[in-house]
């Protein structure tokens, strides 16, 4: 079944019976025509009638699903639209679930199963179908128009979403704002403009988020807009235990609130960081004073970085827990690799007494030729220079 009058809110419509902005016709499972849906696995089993659970989950625009009795003990497909009552007049929606799931469904959101429970009146025709896709054209007119009176009005509210009612006697305006506001004129202004009661309901950002739907910085679309239909408190600890830098614009979700999905692997780093010891202080070594840069929880891994060295170490876990155990005791490791300090070399006392001796006899007779030398100097600047002997031959005698 196509989409011509989407109640989920997420693919729109055109005129006639043609989907805008889904190629699939209403099948796509994306998260935009089955929006928030659950898969029915009991739906192959036959109950019989008297027994069959009365009680219908029926889905609206935006992923808003709530709970209508079969009084009437009609026979549905899960897609068809169906005409409900409500507070107020009549709506459409789709039929999401029904059977033995709605009963557990009711019985995890607390919802008491009684007759003050509204009815679905019948299947819609053709009729109610053109009615509801009359209404739904009015929606995003009637939000033009209203933007602009609040900002004429000046309030510090932002609007993000209207639905009429199928039977055009009831709109409801979704807003969100960070403090009370006054919207008593507003309301009266709406009336008299659009001619229909005037509901103003508002919504946090997370549910701002969800209603309007878009993709998240991992490329998906919005868990919030897809399945999650619960939302946790989510604290900047979930960061700190997960190892993340504490950049808000990392960690903001397209809300400008904290994502949900740091709360789904929260539990498991939780039970890996029982491990991993707690550093009150830098390491000490001879090397140097370590400091604590990263820690992988799982590889069971902690780096560790010296003061004037730009490099970071990885040491395990256990020699980790052994440094600080030494440095208790006042003992300091070699380095990080090396917990035992070296021995100091010790050298037997006989062979340390014949080196020096050795030694000393070295010592002296570098000493005596030292002496000779500059005797031998002395002698030689002593002497002076040798008379010269003449080579003329002699006179001789007279005879």
């Amino acid at each position: 079944m196509g989409c011509g009058s989407c109640a989920s809110g997420g693919c729109g419509t055109k005129e006639g019976s043609a989907v805008s902005g889904c190629g699939s016709n209403g099948t796509c499972g994306t998260g935009g025509c089955n929006k928030m849906n659950v898969y029915d696995w009991l739906s192959h089993m036959d109950v019989p009638a008297n027994q069959k659970f009365d009680v219908v989950e029926v889905k609206f625009k935006g992923g808003r699903k709530e709970y209508f009795r079969n009084i009437n003990q009609l026979d549905f497909v899960t897609g068809d639209y169906v005409v409900c009552e409500m507070a107020s007049g009549q709506h459409i929606g789709t039929v999401s679930l029904q059977g033995e799931l709605v009963r557990l469904q009711m019985k995890r959101k607390g919802v008491a199963i009684s007759d003050d429970i509204h009815v679905v009146y019948r299947i819609a025709n053709e009729k109610d179908l053109d009615k509801h896709t009359q209404a739904m054209a009015r929606e995003m007119p009637t939000l033009y128009r209203t933007r602009e009176i609040i900002r004429e009005m000046k309030l510090n509210m932002k609007l993000s979403d209207v639905e009429f009612q199928s039977d055009n006697t009831k709109t409801t305006f979704y807003y969100s704002s960070e403090e009370r506001v006054d919207f008593r004129e507003l309301i009266k202004s709406l009336a008299s403009e659009f001619k229909v009661r005037i509901e103003m309901r508002q919504i946090s950002l997370r549910q701002e988020a969800s209603r309007l739907g878009g993709l998240g910085s991992c490329g998906r679309e919005l868990c919030c807009s897809t399945w999650l239909t619960d939302f946790k408190n989510i604290s900047t600890s979930a960061a700190r235990y997960q190892n993340l830098s504490l950049n808000p614009a990392k960690l903001s979700g397209q809300c400008g609130r904290l994502k949900c999905c740091l709360n789904y692997e929260l539990e498991t780093y939780i039970d890996a960081l029982r491990d991993i010891p707690t550093i009150d202080a830098p390491l000490k070594t001879k090397k140097g004073v370590a400091t604590l840069q990263k820690t992988d929880i799982f590889r069971k891994i902690m780096w560790f970085g010296f003061e004037k060295d730009t490099n970071w170490y990885p040491v395990a876990i256990d020699k980790v827990l052994e440094i600080i155990e030494l440095n208790k005791k006042d003992v300091i490791p070699e380095s990080l690799e090396i917990l035992t300090p070296e021995p100091e070399k010790k050298v037997e006392k006989g062979v340390q007494s014949l080196n020096s001796d050795l030694a000393n006899l070295d010592k002296k007779y570098s000493e005596e030729q030292k002496k000779k030398k500059k005797k031998k100097s002395r002698n030689n600047k002593n002497r002076g220079p040798k008379p010269q002997q003449s080579t003329t031959p002699s006179s001789s005698t007279p005879q």
